[in-house]
């Protein structure tokens, strides 16, 4: 696997549905028709990532990403392709799969619905075949990260969505696997309790070094938490690289903010609006917004510029930001390789 700990090549998957017809009659056709119609959820994807990496895994809506993250996790098959998880087919190999991994589907839960959380992690205990003193060192530390005191002997189905994800997150945890697919975990979470799953899976991750798989439509989960990602649409991958090469090939648009120390004349205001470069210019009350691309011109080149002009009070620079990065690639995928 080339030191890979998880290593897809050329991994498809295929759903096969029986066909459907508009209408009532549609719908008779339908039952005796036989016809069947295939969707492709996961097409051709390929790509490697080692121990300790966290990694985040994100597309739009039906792009693949949980197709995906189910196959890596036994619970669905490819069409074709091979998919390794530590040295493992998944799929072939579910029970020793299960043992080295972790799983959190942020709108499921593995918990038992009417037993104490207490209990719940005991009967994992004993399922995984954890030792008392490996139980012990774990259930202290997701006490200091998690903080899962304040309701450890609470039903689960008394546990608000916050809670249930920090227990969800220490139940996937408690064997120590060695990679940990997260999808959505912090879906419908409030700010506080975001912050705190974000701070639990960085210190998870250096403490055991566990290889983290990351799906979310939070930006700001990959930002705080991944340094590589991965983007997929239509089933396909369309980016595969650092975040911050990602913001270098991307990110170069920019808007800079300035406040008039004095506003300018009708010849200032002239030359403002014709500096050329292809540099917008946008007036605002007490100053004006330049739009322009930093392939074409330096930020230090368009403040020189404007204060070559008309005397400056305050400036605000803005990069693009990671939302609208994502957004233009998804929109440009149809005509981009990796």
């Amino acid at each position: 696997m080339d030191g890979n700990v998880i290593e897809l090549r050329n991994v498809r998957k295929e759903f096969v549905t029986a066909k459907h017809y508009p209408g009532w009659s549609g719908a008779v056709k339908g039952l005796f028709s036989g016809e069947k119609e295939k969707k492709v959820a996961v097409d051709d994807i390929s790509f490697g990532i080692k121990e300790g990496e966290i990694v985040g895994y994100i597309g739009s809506n039906g792009a693949g990403k949980s197709t995906t993250i189910k196959m890596m996790s036994g619970i669905l098959t490819p069409t074709s392709g091979s998919c390794m998880v530590n040295g493992l087919e998944p799929y072939r190999n579910r029970k020793k799969n299960a043992k080295n991994i972790g799983v959190v589907f942020g709108q499921r839960t593995q918990l038992w619905w009417d037993l104490p959380l207490s209990e719940t992690y005991t009967v994992l205990k004993e399922i995984y075949g954890v030792s008392d003193g490996d139980y012990a060192e774990r259930m202290n530390f997701f006490e200091d990260v998690l903080e899962l005191g304040e309701f450890m002997h609470n039903t689960v189905r008394t546990l608000s969505l916050g809670q249930r994800m920090r227990a969800d997150l220490a139940a996937a945890l408690l064997h120590n696997p060695k990679v940990l697919f997260l999808d959505e975990p912090t879906i419908g979470l409030d700010v506080v309790v975001k912050d705190r799953i974000r701070l639990a899976i960085r210190e998870i991750n250096e403490t055991y070094h566990t290889t983290v798989i990351l799906t979310t439509h939070d930006l700001n989960d990959i930002e705080e938490l991944c340094r590589r990602i991965i983007i997929i649409d239509a089933g396909k991958k369309i980016y595969d690289s650092t975040l911050s090469q990602l913001k270098k090939d991307y990110g170069f648009r920019c808007s800079i903010t300035f406040e008039w120390k004095d506003m300018p004349d009708e010849a200032q205001t002239r030359m403002l609006r014709d500096m050329g470069g292809n540099i917008g210019y946008r007036e605002s009350d007490k100053g004006a917004k330049v739009y322009f691309s930093k392939k074409e011109i330096s930020v230090a080149q368009v403040i020189g510029k404007v204060m070559g002009i008309v005397e400056v009070k305050d400036i605000q620079i803005k990069e693009t930001e990671l939302t609208d990065i994502v957004k233009d690639i998804y929109q440009n995928s149809a005509g981009m390789g990796v």
